[in-house]
Order: C-alpha cells, then structure tokens, then sequence
C-alpha cells in the first residue's frame, strides 16, 4: 500500500535549496533584540538631533544670528513631528509588550 499522507518520509514538504559545491546549509541565526535595539538607539539620536537643531536655530533667530523664521518653524515643526512618532512607536511597543505578558501559555 502506498502512503501518500503528506508527513511521509517519501515524499518532501518543501524543496531544499541547492548549494555549490562544498559548502554545508547552515541554519538561520536569530540575533535577537540587539538589531532592533540599534534601530531604535539610531532614531533616538536622531531625533534628539533633530531637537537640538530646532532648539540651536530658535537660539539663533532670538539672538538675531538668523532672520528667517520660516526656516526656524520649518525645523521647529521637523523636530515636533518625529517626537511624535517616535512617542507613537514606544506606545505601540508597550502595549505589544503588555499583550504578550497577558497571553496564556
């Protein structure tokens, strides 16, 4: 009799991929939270620049070093609107993180 049932050891779930000769599969390695931690420690910085320079340019414009205020609200709006965000991802992160505390194992 022949076992078609798709757990048989006949017949392949899924293809391997082919690779040149001599060199070994190797599993997929998982880093963790270090690459997100990255990610988010590089728009932190960014955005923490982005508030310098808006806070440098208001320094300026106060100090008549710069009479353009278009530019200076231009960099004040820049600034604000990335706080934002980056307060919407760390809410969004939080309550990721409070849902996986709350699943049941």
């Amino acid at each position: 009799m022949i076992n078609l049932s798709p757990t048989s050891p006949s017949m392949p779930i899924a293809p391997k991929p082919l690779q040149p000769a001599g060199q070994e599969a190797k599993p997929a390695q998982v880093s963790g939270s270090g690459d997100f931690g990255k990610i988010i420690d590089k728009y932190i910085e960014n955005v923490d620049g982005q508030q310098q320079s808006s806070q440098t340019s208001i320094q300026d414009l106060l100090s008549g070093k710069n009479a353009d205020i278009n530019s200076v609200v231009a960099e004040v709006a820049k600034a604000d609107m990335s706080f934002k965000l980056l307060v919407g991802v760390r809410n969004k992160v939080i309550e990721a993180y409070r849902q996986t505390m709350q699943m049941q194992i």
